[in-house]
């Protein structure tokens, strides 16, 4: 059997909910979850891929904002970046600036940091995420290069 590493990183899981539902999310509160393509950016500092796997499990214990929505809703890609940095909050970023992105709840994933939220709704397939996951790894890594070398 082959065992996951450890490695840190973060992660960008694109998740496709195919129908309106309300859902109680811990402790944030009770949301109204439109159908589409919702983006959630994390961070796995202790193992990206135990993380990710635990997240595509349907059997598990209720813990962060995301498994709530897991609940109902389908991981159909996944984007990771593996690195020390704790990069979260600006891959975050990158996703909340595209111009059909959506904030469906605020706090969502980000109890933890000062954004706004860590999901992002698109009414369609945010296949700009999807196409872009090669860029987007590349300007990671130059970004990691030039604060070492800083």
């Amino acid at each position: 059997m082959r065992y996951p590493n450890n490695n840190p990183g973060a992660y960008h899981l694109i998740i496709h909910l195919a129908y309106d539902v309300s859902i109680t999310v811990g402790k944030l509160g009770n949301f109204h979850f439109s159908a589409g393509y919702y983006v959630y950016t994390g961070s796995a500092l202790r193992g990206l891929e135990v993380r990710i796997l635990r997240h595509l499990q349907q059997e598990k214990r209720l813990h962060w904002h995301i498994d709530y929505l897991l609940q109902h809703a389908k991981i159909i890609h996944i984007v990771k970046y593996q690195t020390k940095e704790r990069l979260e909050c600006y891959l975050n970023n990158q996703i909340l600036m595209l111009p059909e992105c959506k904030i469906p709840v605020k706090g969502f994933g980000s109890s933890d940091c000062k954004c706004i939220s860590h999901l992002a709704y698109f009414e369609n397939k945010p296949n700009k995420i999807i196409a872009q996951d090669f860029i987007l790894e590349y300007e990671i890594a130059k970004l990691i290069k030039t604060e070492i070398e800083s």
